[in-house]
């Protein structure tokens, strides 16, 4: 990757789609790939991401088992050269750099959100939170109008191509990630398959398949374990192994680049600015 490290953002300004799972998931399946991953959080007061990686570390320490892992560190500060140095610092010898962004409006995640390489979008499957990115007709389901956010992401892409031979940087790539699927009623979900369809053809974003509502999720956490990290997991049901194919395929409906391969980063890193 000549041109840096390859930027990949988690954002939805609404809480609730499993956005900090899906992040930490992508981040550890490309560890485990041999990619060299700094994941940062930029949720200085929720820090699940952070927490997550601190988990393992700690799980890494007290086992004394080898974890494919990130570098990681959580922002603190409210300034964008700020963040931009800690980019640069922490992604100078990386092959990705995730960021986690807040489940809200925040300029930092806006930031970063235009800058990204492939901008990963969670939703539910739910109109609630397609309202995030195009508001619908009531009766038919048509697609009346953009979001401020996709009309965002929209103009940031525009100038992106315009500068990409400038600057030498890749086109955005925007992926929606549809999760929890399986909790959708069947004529909602067509609706709703229909409303991106249309609007995945005005905005450019694509469509990929998510993870489902699992427990298993929720339980991962305090061990900062992820399903797959299989040889620590005990036996693993049916359900587990379902959830770790969605993952597998999460990953190539992603499209990240290759990946060259070099020596696992160290294990933590905090950034002079956390909160």
């Amino acid at each position: 990757m000549s041109d840096g490290p390859h930027r990949i953002v988690f954002a939805n300004e609404k809480g609730g789609t499993g956005k900090s799972t899906t992040a930490v998931h992508v981040a550890i399946a490309l560890a485990y790939q041999g990619a060299r991953v700094v994941a940062i959080d930029l949720d200085a007061r929720q820090r699940t991401l952070h927490r997550y990686l601190e988990n393992r570390a700690e799980t890494h320490r007290r086992r004394q088992i080898a974890l494919p892992t990130a570098q990681f560190a959580v922002f603190g500060g409210d300034s964008t050269d700020e963040l931009d140095a800690l980019t640069h610092e922490m992604g100078a010898s990386a092959d990705f750099v995730i960021f986690d962004t807040p489940g809200r409006d925040d300029p930092l995640a806006r930031h970063v959100a235009t800058r990204a390489d492939t901008l990963v979008t969670p939703l539910n499957d739910s109109f609630v939170d397609f309202d995030l990115i195009g508001q619908v007709d009531a009766e038919t389901f048509k697609v009346r109008r953009l979001s401020f956010y996709a009309e965002l992401i929209w103009e940031a892409r525009k100038k992106r191509a315009m500068s990409t031979i400038k600057d030498q940087r890749k086109q955005m790539d925007w992926v929606v990630v549809r999760n929890r699927t399986g909790y959708t009623e069947a004529r909602n979900q067509k609706r709703i398959d229909q409303a991106l369809t249309e609007l995945s053809k005005r905005v450019g974003f694509r469509v990929a398949s998510g993870l489902s509502e699992r427990v298993i999720y929720r339980e991962l956490f305090p061990s900062g374990l992820t399903l797959l990290d299989k040889g620590h997991l005990g036996e693993l049901g049916t359900s587990h192994l379902v959830a770790r194919q969605e993952l597998r395929t999460l990953l190539a409906g992603l499209n990240l680049p290759p990946i060259t391969g070099a020596a696992q980063l160290p294990l933590e890193r905090v950034s002079p600015v956390s909160a």
